[in-house]
């Protein structure tokens, strides 16, 4: 389909490209298309896989940033998407980690949570006691 698509560029130009475009994509993805909290808040991540785990060693793209994590699948090398949505569907907040951060580390961040108020329901992976002091305490202060 080069004739309908000529100034598509190839598989490796557009790996090389991902990189140097994933911050704008980011700032506009935060500031136009955010949803609003109803008060009740679904919060999960999924892995985001930069190459299959034979290439790991000769991955240039993300080389330096990606790292090594385990999902509920198995081991990965990329990134974590972790994302908050309200009860009808919308993005509150997302946020991108590398992949050996634990699934907490962004409930502790006062930013990720500053929209969100009411419930939020998390799976196994949310579960903590000192997370769940920090946002009893973030709700009453």
């Amino acid at each position: 389909m080069t004739a309908e698509f000529p100034k598509t560029v190839s598989y490796n130009r557009f790996t090389e490209l991902m990189q140097a475009n994933l911050m704008p994509v980011i700032v506009f993805a935060k500031t136009c298309c955010l949803g609003t909290c109803t008060g009740i808040s679904f919060v999960d991540s999924t892995p985001i896989r930069v190459c299959s785990n034979k290439r790991i060693k000769r991955n240039k793209v993300f080389k330096g940033l990606a790292t090594t994590g385990k999902s509920t699948v198995g081991w990965f090398y990329g990134f974590k998407l972790h994302i908050i949505i309200n009860d009808k569907g919308e993005i509150i907040n997302f946020c991108i980690n590398q992949a050996n951060v634990d699934n907490r580390a962004p409930l502790k961040n006062e930013g990720f949570l500053k929209k969100v108020f009411g419930k939020l329901f998390g799976d196994k992976g949310y579960i903590g006691k000192q997370l769940f002091e920090t946002l009893f305490l973030m709700v009453f202060i």
